[in-house]
């Protein structure tokens, strides 16, 4: 599953408060600086395993029974549950082709009838934040940290600084299983 992309305004925001923290006037670094910024967005996000700024994911399922979690969280709704034949057509399932959850952890979870589709497209919305302003100080300090780090070292093989992952692995959820949830049956 490939991560949709962060929206302008967070991206513009982060930005900007890269050029503060290493105090750069202008525009002529702008191009750099973003990418920059998108990378330290991304990084964070696959380093802690959640959603930063909220949008809407896209995710595929298996054709299986088990309770399917969805890849990334907080989850805050669920959308479309589609079958998408060989053509890439998409056909919204029917009610009672599926089951959705959302747990306390903030985890999506999707259980999918077995029907004679075969591949299955979920697309739900997912984010600890609605943008760069509302990010958690710890998150938004090391994504600064980290696009600082780029921008500063171009070019040059380095490592990043170990205050990055200070701030974000306090944030760090970690999976022990393989995300399948089985229902418990007292016989």
């Amino acid at each position: 599953m490939d991560a949709p992309p962060f929206p302008a305004a967070a991206i513009a925001a982060a930005c900007a408060a890269v050029k503060a923290y290493l105090r750069i006037d202008g525009s002529a670094d702008d191009a750099a600086l973003g990418t920059a910024v998108q990378t330290a967005l991304t990084l964070g996000e696959r380093f802690t395993g959640i959603a930063w700024i909220a949008r809407d994911w896209q995710t595929w399922l298996a054709r299986a029974p088990d309770w399917q979690r969805l890849p990334v969280a907080p989850v805050t709704a669920i959308g479309a549950v589609e079958a998408v034949g060989g053509d890439g057509a998409a056909t919204p399932l029917p009610v009672s082709g599926y089951a959705i959850d959302l747990d306390a952890r903030g985890e999506g979870w999707v259980r999918l009838a077995l029907g004679e589709h075969t591949r299955v497209r979920v697309t739900f919305a997912a984010g600890t934040a609605t943008g760069w302003d509302d990010l958690p100080p710890p998150l938004a300090q090391g994504a600064v940290l980290l696009a600082a780090h780029l921008i500063e070292g171009r070019g040059e093989a380095g490592v990043p600084p170990a205050a990055v992952a200070a701030f974000w692995r306090p944030w760090r959820r970690l999976q022990l299983m393989a995300g399948v949830r089985r229902s418990c049956s007292s016989r």
